[in-house]
């Protein structure tokens, strides 16, 4: 299998460490690519009509995305425990907090448009502070909430790199509000799958 990366992209990378947790890293194949909304990549946009990384192409050569329908397909390649749980309320319990995690990192990604990214005349700071509200909203609940998995799984893998791409960019300093969170953070962070799938920077800024 071939994996669409970005190696500063949150999504991508949260692909790949589920790769790693399944057993599974040593069959995808890692293929750098650089994507952004200014800057539009054809061999992306070739696969993914939305013109964004993470993209698996698997062994029959279809193009899956997004890192969520990618962390389900990879999920069903493995004979180990499953990484998203089979029970219905466990699922749905793992899918929220991903749908958390993944929020972390698409309100970030929006802060950083309106605080870094955008011409400083095309800047609208009340948005920029709306959206980093819901960072840490996001991380306040997850520190009030999260009760991590003794094997991890979808959700700990999500919440994990989206903790990790903050970190990276800066966007917000959760350790000092969340010190539940950042204490099992920098636990998983030790991982394995953690230490392969280390955040770089970029030519294109993400």
């Amino acid at each position: 299998m071939k994996l669409l990366y970005q190696t500063h992209s949150p999504f991508a990378r949260k692909a790949l460490v589920f790769a790693h947790e399944a057993g599974l890293a040593d069959r995808v194949a890692v293929i750098h690519h650089e994507t952004s909304p200014t800057a539009r990549n054809e061999t992306v946009f070739a696969l993914n009509p939305l013109g964004k990384v993470p993209v698996l192409i698997t062994h029959e050569g279809e193009a899956i995305f997004d890192s969520g329908v990618i962390c389900q397909y990879l999920d069903g390649l493995h004979g180990g425990v499953p990484l998203i749980p089979a029970d219905p309320a466990a699922r749905i319990a793992a899918l929220r907090l991903q749908a958390v995690a993944d929020g972390l990192s698409e309100a970030g990604i929006l802060v950083r448009w309106e605080t870094t990214r955008r011409p400083p005349e095309l800047r609208y700071p009340a948005l920029g502070e709306g959206h980093l509200a819901k960072v840490a909203a996001g991380c306040a609940f997850l520190e009030a909430s999260f009760e991590p998995r003794e094997t991890p799984g979808l959700a700990e893998v999500a919440i994990a790199t989206a903790l990790s791409w903050l970190e990276f960019r800066a966007v917000y300093a959760f350790r000092s509000d969340c010190p539940r969170l950042t204490a099992w953070y920098d636990a998983f962070s030790q991982r394995p799958s953690m230490r392969a799938t280390a955040l770089e920077g970029e030519t294109v800024d993400v």
